[in-house]
Protein backbone atom coordinates (compact mmCIF):
# COMPACT_ATOMS: atom_id res chain seq x y z
CA UNK A 1 0.00 0.00 0.00
CA UNK A 2 1.17 3.62 -0.57
CA UNK A 3 2.25 5.84 2.32
CA UNK A 4 -0.56 6.15 4.88
CA UNK A 5 0.23 9.40 6.65
CA UNK A 6 -2.97 11.37 6.10
CA UNK A 7 -4.72 10.23 9.31
CA UNK A 8 -3.44 9.87 12.86
CA UNK A 9 -4.73 8.38 16.15
CA UNK A 10 -6.84 10.85 18.11
CA UNK A 11 -7.84 8.78 21.14
CA UNK A 12 -10.41 6.20 22.14
CA UNK A 13 -14.04 6.05 23.26
CA UNK A 14 -15.58 3.61 25.76
CA UNK A 15 -18.54 1.50 24.62
CA UNK A 16 -20.36 -0.14 27.55
CA UNK A 17 -22.85 -2.98 26.96
CA UNK A 18 -25.10 -3.61 29.95
CA UNK A 19 -28.20 -5.18 28.44
CA UNK A 20 -26.37 -8.42 27.69
CA UNK A 21 -28.84 -10.99 29.03
CA UNK A 22 -30.68 -11.54 25.71
CA UNK A 23 -27.27 -12.38 24.21
CA UNK A 24 -25.83 -14.62 26.90
CA UNK A 25 -26.05 -17.63 24.55
CA UNK A 26 -23.22 -16.20 22.44
CA UNK A 27 -19.86 -17.94 22.49
CA UNK A 28 -18.13 -14.59 23.03
CA UNK A 29 -19.54 -11.59 24.92
CA UNK A 30 -21.13 -9.02 22.65
CA UNK A 31 -18.39 -6.43 23.16
CA UNK A 32 -15.85 -8.91 21.77
CA UNK A 33 -17.81 -9.68 18.59
CA UNK A 34 -18.81 -6.39 16.97
CA UNK A 35 -19.31 -6.39 13.19
CA UNK A 36 -20.92 -3.05 12.18
CA UNK A 37 -21.47 0.49 13.45
CA UNK A 38 -23.60 3.55 12.59
CA UNK A 39 -23.84 6.89 14.42
CA UNK A 40 -26.73 9.37 14.43
CA UNK A 41 -26.96 12.16 16.99
CA UNK A 42 -26.31 10.75 20.47
CA UNK A 43 -27.18 7.23 19.32
CA UNK A 44 -24.64 4.60 18.33
CA UNK A 45 -26.01 1.49 16.64
CA UNK A 46 -23.87 -1.64 16.57
CA UNK A 47 -24.33 -5.22 15.46
CA UNK A 48 -22.90 -8.62 16.28
CA UNK A 49 -22.64 -11.06 13.38
CA UNK A 50 -24.07 -13.97 15.42
CA UNK A 51 -27.46 -12.44 16.22
CA UNK A 52 -30.63 -11.12 14.61
CA UNK A 53 -30.55 -7.82 16.47
CA UNK A 54 -29.04 -4.37 16.68
CA UNK A 55 -27.69 -2.76 19.83
CA UNK A 56 -28.01 0.92 20.73
CA UNK A 57 -25.69 2.87 22.97
CA UNK A 58 -26.35 6.42 24.13
CA UNK A 59 -23.81 9.21 24.55
CA UNK A 60 -23.38 9.83 28.25
CA UNK A 61 -21.03 11.96 30.36
CA UNK A 62 -17.34 12.26 29.50
CA UNK A 63 -18.05 11.29 25.88
CA UNK A 64 -18.56 7.62 26.72
CA UNK A 65 -21.40 5.57 25.24
CA UNK A 66 -23.60 3.35 27.40
CA UNK A 67 -27.22 2.88 28.51
CA UNK A 68 -27.28 -0.14 26.23
CA UNK A 69 -30.57 -1.24 24.70
CA UNK A 70 -31.10 -4.42 22.70
CA UNK A 71 -33.50 -4.44 19.70
CA UNK A 72 -34.51 -7.86 18.37
CA UNK A 73 -35.18 -7.48 14.65
CA UNK A 74 -37.73 -10.27 14.26
CA UNK A 75 -40.36 -7.86 15.59
CA UNK A 76 -39.46 -5.22 13.00
CA UNK A 77 -38.88 -7.29 9.86
CA UNK A 78 -39.97 -10.71 8.58
CA UNK A 79 -37.08 -13.14 9.01
CA UNK A 80 -37.42 -16.50 7.20
CA UNK A 81 -35.36 -18.31 9.87
CA UNK A 82 -36.99 -16.47 12.76
CA UNK A 83 -35.38 -14.81 15.74
CA UNK A 84 -32.88 -17.63 16.34
CA UNK A 85 -31.33 -17.55 12.87
CA UNK A 86 -28.25 -15.35 12.74
CA UNK A 87 -28.33 -12.47 10.25
CA UNK A 88 -24.56 -12.07 10.06
CA UNK A 89 -25.06 -8.30 9.96
CA UNK A 90 -21.95 -6.76 8.45
CA UNK A 91 -23.10 -3.28 7.46
CA UNK A 92 -25.14 -0.52 9.13
CA UNK A 93 -25.80 2.97 7.81
CA UNK A 94 -28.15 5.76 8.93
CA UNK A 95 -29.46 7.97 6.11
CA UNK A 96 -32.56 10.16 5.83
CA UNK A 97 -34.18 8.82 8.98
CA UNK A 98 -33.67 5.13 8.20
CA UNK A 99 -31.33 2.52 9.60
CA UNK A 100 -30.04 0.49 6.66
CA UNK A 101 -28.88 -3.07 7.35
CA UNK A 102 -27.14 -5.67 5.21
CA UNK A 103 -26.32 -9.27 6.00
CA UNK A 104 -23.30 -11.00 4.52
CA UNK A 105 -25.31 -13.10 2.02
CA UNK A 106 -22.49 -15.61 2.56
CA UNK A 107 -22.42 -19.39 2.67
CA UNK A 108 -20.73 -21.07 5.63
CA UNK A 109 -18.69 -24.27 5.69
CA UNK A 110 -18.87 -26.20 8.96
CA UNK A 111 -15.81 -26.07 11.18
CA UNK A 112 -13.88 -29.35 11.61
CA UNK A 113 -13.89 -29.14 15.44
CA UNK A 114 -10.89 -31.45 15.53
CA UNK A 115 -10.68 -31.14 19.32
CA UNK A 116 -14.14 -32.71 19.60
CA UNK A 117 -14.02 -35.36 16.87
CA UNK A 118 -11.65 -37.76 15.17
CA UNK A 119 -10.05 -37.11 11.79
CA UNK A 120 -12.80 -38.81 9.74
CA UNK A 121 -15.62 -37.01 11.54
CA UNK A 122 -13.84 -33.68 11.14
CA UNK A 123 -13.44 -34.33 7.41
CA UNK A 124 -17.14 -35.19 7.04
CA UNK A 125 -18.12 -32.04 8.91
CA UNK A 126 -16.21 -29.99 6.38
CA UNK A 127 -18.33 -31.40 3.56
CA UNK A 128 -21.25 -29.34 4.85
CA UNK A 129 -21.80 -25.90 3.31
CA UNK A 130 -24.84 -24.21 4.79
CA UNK A 131 -27.08 -21.41 3.61
CA UNK A 132 -28.58 -19.43 6.49
CA UNK A 133 -31.61 -17.50 5.15
CA UNK A 134 -31.47 -14.53 7.54
CA UNK A 135 -28.02 -13.62 6.21
CA UNK A 136 -29.61 -12.49 2.94
CA UNK A 137 -31.26 -9.38 4.35
CA UNK A 138 -30.86 -5.99 2.69
CA UNK A 139 -33.26 -3.28 3.75
CA UNK A 140 -34.09 -0.32 5.94
CA UNK A 141 -35.96 0.35 9.18
CA UNK A 142 -37.46 3.74 10.18
CA UNK A 143 -35.94 5.56 13.14
CA UNK A 144 -37.97 7.69 15.52
CA UNK A 145 -36.51 10.26 17.91
CA UNK A 146 -37.70 9.37 21.41
CA UNK A 147 -35.52 12.04 23.07
CA UNK A 148 -33.19 14.72 21.68
CA UNK A 149 -30.54 12.88 19.70
CA UNK A 150 -31.79 9.46 20.86
CA UNK A 151 -33.28 7.32 18.11
CA UNK A 152 -34.94 3.91 18.12
CA UNK A 153 -35.92 1.58 15.26
CA UNK A 154 -39.57 0.87 14.59
CA UNK A 155 -41.48 -1.18 12.03
CA UNK A 156 -43.52 1.81 10.89
CA UNK A 157 -43.80 5.53 11.53
CA UNK A 158 -46.60 7.19 9.60
CA UNK A 159 -45.95 6.59 5.91
CA UNK A 160 -42.43 5.36 6.61
CA UNK A 161 -42.16 1.63 7.18
CA UNK A 162 -39.60 -1.12 7.21
CA UNK A 163 -38.85 -2.43 3.72
CA UNK A 164 -36.40 -4.88 2.21
CA UNK A 165 -35.37 -6.70 -0.92
CA UNK A 166 -37.23 -9.99 -1.32
CA UNK A 167 -35.66 -13.04 0.30
CA UNK A 168 -36.87 -16.32 1.77
CA UNK A 169 -35.59 -19.67 3.04
CA UNK A 170 -34.38 -20.77 -0.40
CA UNK A 171 -33.24 -17.68 -2.29
CA UNK A 172 -32.74 -13.93 -2.33
CA UNK A 173 -33.29 -11.35 -5.04
CA UNK A 174 -29.73 -10.03 -4.83
CA UNK A 175 -28.07 -13.39 -5.45
CA UNK A 176 -30.56 -14.12 -8.25
CA UNK A 177 -29.61 -10.86 -9.97
CA UNK A 178 -25.94 -11.87 -9.73
CA UNK A 179 -26.33 -15.53 -10.73
CA UNK A 180 -25.30 -14.99 -14.35
CA UNK A 181 -22.64 -12.38 -13.66
CA UNK A 182 -19.37 -13.49 -15.32
CA UNK A 183 -17.25 -12.22 -12.43
CA UNK A 184 -19.39 -12.97 -9.39
CA UNK A 185 -21.72 -15.79 -10.42
CA UNK A 186 -19.10 -18.56 -9.98
CA UNK A 187 -18.45 -17.45 -6.37
CA UNK A 188 -22.06 -17.57 -5.13
CA UNK A 189 -21.79 -21.29 -4.29
CA UNK A 190 -18.46 -20.92 -2.46
CA UNK A 191 -18.09 -20.40 1.28
CA UNK A 192 -17.10 -16.89 2.40
CA UNK A 193 -13.93 -18.15 4.07
CA UNK A 194 -12.78 -19.55 0.70
CA UNK A 195 -13.05 -16.30 -1.31
CA UNK A 196 -16.76 -16.81 -1.82
CA UNK A 197 -19.38 -14.08 -2.09
CA UNK A 198 -19.44 -12.02 1.13
CA UNK A 199 -21.02 -8.56 1.60
CA UNK A 200 -19.47 -6.47 4.39
CA UNK A 201 -19.55 -2.80 3.34
CA UNK A 202 -22.64 -0.59 3.07
CA UNK A 203 -23.07 3.03 1.99
CA UNK A 204 -26.27 4.85 0.98
CA UNK A 205 -27.03 8.13 -0.72
CA UNK A 206 -30.56 8.90 -1.88
CA UNK A 207 -31.82 5.88 -3.81
CA UNK A 208 -28.31 4.52 -4.51
CA UNK A 209 -26.81 1.76 -2.40
CA UNK A 210 -23.19 0.65 -2.53
CA UNK A 211 -22.29 -2.84 -1.28
CA UNK A 212 -18.63 -3.58 -0.63
CA UNK A 213 -17.52 -7.19 -0.93
CA UNK A 214 -14.98 -8.84 1.33
CA UNK A 215 -14.95 -11.56 -1.28
CA UNK A 216 -14.44 -12.48 -3.93
CA UNK A 217 -11.26 -10.51 -4.56
CA UNK A 218 -10.47 -10.72 -8.28
CA UNK A 219 -6.83 -10.51 -9.31
CA UNK A 220 -6.15 -8.26 -6.33
CA UNK A 221 -9.26 -6.12 -6.97
CA UNK A 222 -12.10 -5.70 -4.50
CA UNK A 223 -15.66 -5.39 -5.81
CA UNK A 224 -18.27 -2.73 -5.04
CA UNK A 225 -21.85 -3.22 -6.25
CA UNK A 226 -23.88 -0.08 -6.96
CA UNK A 227 -27.71 -0.37 -7.02
CA UNK A 228 -30.60 2.07 -7.43
CA UNK A 229 -33.40 1.07 -5.11
CA UNK A 230 -37.10 1.85 -5.30
CA UNK A 231 -39.99 0.87 -3.03
CA UNK A 232 -42.22 -1.00 -5.48
CA UNK A 233 -44.84 -1.95 -2.90
CA UNK A 234 -45.32 -1.36 0.82
CA UNK A 235 -42.46 -3.09 2.58
CA UNK A 236 -40.80 -4.24 -0.65
CA UNK A 237 -37.65 -2.80 -2.20
CA UNK A 238 -36.38 -3.62 -5.66
CA UNK A 239 -33.37 -2.57 -7.72
CA UNK A 240 -34.05 -0.78 -10.98
CA UNK A 241 -32.58 -1.99 -14.27
CA UNK A 242 -29.72 0.42 -14.90
CA UNK A 243 -27.32 -1.32 -17.30
CA UNK A 244 -29.11 -3.16 -20.07
CA UNK A 245 -30.77 -6.05 -18.22
CA UNK A 246 -28.65 -5.69 -15.08
CA UNK A 247 -29.95 -4.22 -11.84
CA UNK A 248 -26.53 -3.13 -10.62
CA UNK A 249 -23.25 -1.50 -11.56
CA UNK A 250 -20.00 -3.24 -10.72
CA UNK A 251 -16.84 -1.36 -9.75
CA UNK A 252 -13.47 -3.06 -9.33
CA UNK A 253 -10.79 -1.34 -7.24
CA UNK A 254 -7.15 -2.31 -6.89
CA UNK A 255 -6.82 -2.96 -3.13
CA UNK A 256 -3.68 -5.13 -3.39
CA UNK A 257 -5.71 -8.22 -2.60
CA UNK A 258 -7.62 -6.86 0.41
CA UNK A 259 -11.38 -7.16 0.80
CA UNK A 260 -13.81 -4.41 1.82
CA UNK A 261 -14.93 -4.44 5.45
CA UNK A 262 -16.96 -1.20 5.60
CA UNK A 263 -17.63 2.05 3.69
CA UNK A 264 -18.69 5.64 4.41
CA UNK A 265 -19.22 8.68 2.22
CA UNK A 266 -17.07 11.76 2.77
CA UNK A 267 -18.57 14.32 0.41
CA UNK A 268 -18.50 12.69 -3.02
CA UNK A 269 -15.61 10.44 -1.98
CA UNK A 270 -16.12 6.98 -0.54
CA UNK A 271 -13.95 5.89 2.38
CA UNK A 272 -13.23 2.16 2.30
CA UNK A 273 -12.13 0.09 5.27
CA UNK A 274 -10.16 -2.79 3.73
CA UNK A 275 -8.51 -5.80 5.31
CA UNK A 276 -7.68 -9.47 4.85
CA UNK A 277 -10.22 -11.66 3.12
CA UNK A 278 -11.13 -15.29 3.86
CA UNK A 279 -9.58 -16.34 7.24
CA UNK A 280 -6.30 -14.53 6.74
CA UNK A 281 -4.59 -12.26 9.26
CA UNK A 282 -2.91 -9.04 8.19
CA UNK A 283 -2.93 -5.24 8.18
CA UNK A 284 -5.96 -3.09 7.43
CA UNK A 285 -6.25 0.33 5.82
CA UNK A 286 -8.70 3.15 5.18
CA UNK A 287 -8.70 4.10 1.50
CA UNK A 288 -10.33 7.01 -0.30
CA UNK A 289 -12.09 6.43 -3.61
CA UNK A 290 -12.21 9.92 -5.06
CA UNK A 291 -15.49 11.11 -6.61
CA UNK A 292 -17.01 7.65 -6.25
CA UNK A 293 -20.54 9.02 -6.47
CA UNK A 294 -19.88 10.16 -10.04
CA UNK A 295 -19.02 6.67 -11.33
CA UNK A 296 -22.28 5.73 -13.01
CA UNK A 297 -21.07 2.91 -15.27
CA UNK A 298 -19.43 -0.40 -14.47
CA UNK A 299 -15.68 -0.70 -14.82
CA UNK A 300 -12.25 -0.87 -13.23
CA UNK A 301 -11.46 2.31 -11.29
CA UNK A 302 -8.22 4.06 -12.26
CA UNK A 303 -5.58 3.32 -9.59
CA UNK A 304 -4.70 7.00 -9.19
CA UNK A 305 -8.22 7.63 -7.83
CA UNK A 306 -7.58 5.30 -4.88
CA UNK A 307 -5.60 6.88 -2.05
CA UNK A 308 -4.46 5.38 1.25
CA UNK A 309 -5.33 7.68 4.13
CA UNK A 310 -4.72 5.48 7.19
CA UNK A 311 -2.98 2.27 8.17
CA UNK A 312 -4.65 0.75 11.22
CA UNK A 313 -2.77 -1.01 14.04
CA UNK A 314 -2.13 -4.67 13.25
CA UNK A 315 -1.92 -7.42 15.85
CA UNK A 316 -1.93 -11.15 15.17
CA UNK A 317 -5.20 -12.78 16.28
CA UNK A 318 -6.56 -9.53 17.77
CA UNK A 319 -8.02 -6.13 16.89
CA UNK A 320 -9.64 -6.94 13.54
CA UNK A 321 -11.16 -3.67 12.18
CA UNK A 322 -14.82 -4.25 11.27
CA UNK A 323 -16.55 -0.89 10.95
CA UNK A 324 -16.10 2.86 10.59
CA UNK A 325 -18.30 5.93 10.86
CA UNK A 326 -17.94 9.68 11.18
CA UNK A 327 -17.22 11.03 14.66
CA UNK A 328 -17.87 14.79 15.04
CA UNK A 329 -16.21 14.99 18.46
CA UNK A 330 -12.90 14.00 16.85
CA UNK A 331 -12.95 17.10 14.65
CA UNK A 332 -13.51 17.53 10.89
CA UNK A 333 -12.99 14.21 9.12
CA UNK A 334 -12.77 12.23 12.37
CA UNK A 335 -13.73 8.55 12.31
CA UNK A 336 -14.49 5.83 14.83
CA UNK A 337 -13.07 2.35 14.19
CA UNK A 338 -14.60 -0.70 15.91
CA UNK A 339 -12.88 -4.07 16.20
CA UNK A 340 -13.76 -7.74 16.34
CA UNK A 341 -11.61 -9.90 18.66
CA UNK A 342 -10.37 -6.86 20.63
CA UNK A 343 -7.03 -7.13 22.41
CA UNK A 344 -7.33 -7.69 26.20
CA UNK A 345 -6.11 -4.19 27.05
CA UNK A 346 -8.94 -2.77 24.93
CA UNK A 347 -11.62 -4.37 27.12
CA UNK A 348 -13.01 -4.31 30.64
CA UNK A 349 -14.73 -7.73 30.84
CA UNK A 350 -16.46 -7.18 34.18
CA UNK A 351 -18.06 -3.99 32.85
CA UNK A 352 -18.79 -5.42 29.36
CA UNK A 353 -16.86 -2.48 27.95
CA UNK A 354 -14.63 -2.16 24.89
CA UNK A 355 -12.66 0.84 23.63
CA UNK A 356 -12.98 1.88 19.99
CA UNK A 357 -10.32 3.98 18.26
CA UNK A 358 -10.75 7.52 16.96
CA UNK A 359 -8.66 8.64 13.99
CA UNK A 360 -8.64 11.79 11.91
CA UNK A 361 -6.68 13.94 9.46
CA UNK A 362 -3.18 14.85 10.59
CA UNK A 363 -3.14 18.29 12.14
CA UNK A 364 -0.34 20.72 11.24
CA UNK A 365 2.25 21.00 13.96
CA UNK A 366 2.51 24.45 15.52
CA UNK A 367 6.10 25.57 15.78
CA UNK A 368 7.30 27.90 18.48
CA UNK A 369 8.08 31.53 17.60
CA UNK A 370 11.81 30.87 18.05
CA UNK A 371 11.71 27.96 15.60
CA UNK A 372 9.75 30.02 13.06
CA UNK A 373 12.30 32.85 13.29
CA UNK A 374 15.17 30.36 12.90
CA UNK A 375 13.51 28.79 9.88
CA UNK A 376 13.04 32.17 8.22
CA UNK A 377 16.65 33.16 8.95
CA UNK A 378 17.95 30.02 7.29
Amino acid sequence: MPNASHFEPLGQVDLAFSDWRPLQHLKDPLHKDLSAVARVGNSLFLACDETASVERLRRIKDGRFGEHRHFALDGLIDLPAGAEGEMDIEGLCVVDGFLWIVGSHALKRSKPKRDESDADDALRRMEQVNREPNRHFLGRIPLVEEAPGLFMPTRSNGKRQAAWIKFDKRSSALTRWLAEDPHLGPFLSISAKENGFDVEGLAVRGDRIWLGLRGPVLRGHAVVLDLEIAEKAPGRLKARRIESERRYRKHLLDTRGLGIRDMRFDGDDLLLLVGPTMSLEGPAFVLRWRNAVRDDVSGVIAPDRIETVAELPYRLHADHPEGIDHWPEAGPGGLIVIYDAPAPERTEPDAFTVRADLIGPCRPKVRSRAKRVAALAS
